[in-house]
């Protein structure tokens, strides 16, 4: 009888597989098809690089990938510098109103970025990061999701860890660097997952303060390719789609592990 539970939880997952993944494959399929062929449903018939040779000619990927690389990598560095000190002192620090400052920073984490995006437009504007890599970074750097995200797991690491660091004479800022970072590969490789992800997709609020084409990220890429066509052409389209996702799903599969591990929240001894 517990056969039956495992085949429908196994035809679950598999479903699940085919629900997550179909569109990904009908993507890469139709990225080597011709458009002719991919209207009349002919997918493995004249499978070509002509798409992407279109792209390639069309786009210039280069500038949009050096863009979007800064901005993950950027908005990511920062957020570690900035996110793991806080983190830090609201997990394990005391101090008065650090009970307030995590209510608060629950708060925050529910307040919609589309909330504040005119008021740091108008800031922006005032000193001149309109049109600037910057001003796709700075907005997120003080991320309170990633504080919070950071927090919890060092909340989590294992109290003899500091004591022992505290008797060698280690103060805060040692025992932040050579123990809680060190420990916290997991947790901040999690966070580096989040964050590129975001930034690398991002596009509402690159359309607020983009508008010269030397500072497009690859979204703003995807969206003038689409608009430049007269006519759908879903061959180049689909390859260009497959061009913007190659690398952030490569970084994902390099990353999993960790990504995995931090998600489970256990602290780190080794």
């Amino acid at each position: 009888m517990k056969i039956i539970p495992q085949l429908a939880r196994h035809g679950l997952l598999a479903l699940g597989a085919v629900y997550v993944l179909g569109p990904i494959a009908l993507m890469l399929l139709s990225a080597f098809t011709p458009t002719d062929d991919i209207l009349a449903g002919r997918y493995l018939a004249n499978l070509t690089l002509g798409n992407f040779v279109e792209v390639a000619e069309r786009v210039p990927l280069a500038l949009y990938y050096r863009n979007s690389i800064i901005v993950c990598l950027g908005t990511f560095l920062l957020q570690v510098v900035v996110c793991v000190p806080a983190a830090y002192a609201l997990a394990r620090l005391r101090f008065a109103g650090r009970t307030v400052g995590v209510w608060l920073l629950g708060l925050l984490i529910l307040l919609p970025f589309q909330v504040i995006a005119i008021p740091i437009y108008l800031v922006f504007r005032n000193v001149g990061l309109i049109d600037t890599l910057p001003a796709l970074i700075l907005p997120f750097v003080g991320n309170a999701f990633a504080i919070f995200l950071l927090r919890q797991y060092f909340v989590s690491l294992p109290q003899s860890m500091f004591d022992a660091a505290r008797i060698d004479g280690a103060g805060t800022l040692a025992v932040l660097l050579e123990i809680v970072v060190p420990s916290s590969r997991p947790a901040i490789t999690s966070l580096g997952v989040f964050t590129i992800t975001a930034a690398w997709n991002a596009y509402f609020w690159p359309s607020f303060v983009l508008t010269d084409q030397s500072s497009a990220t690859i979204p703003f890429g995807v969206i003038s390719f689409v608009n430049s066509d007269a006519v759908t052409d879903y061959g180049p389209q689909m390859a260009m789609a497959t061009l913007s996702v190659l690398p952030l799903l490569a970084a994902f599969l390099i990353a999993q592990r960790q990504f995995i591990r931090g998600l489970a929240l256990k602290g780190q001894t080794g």
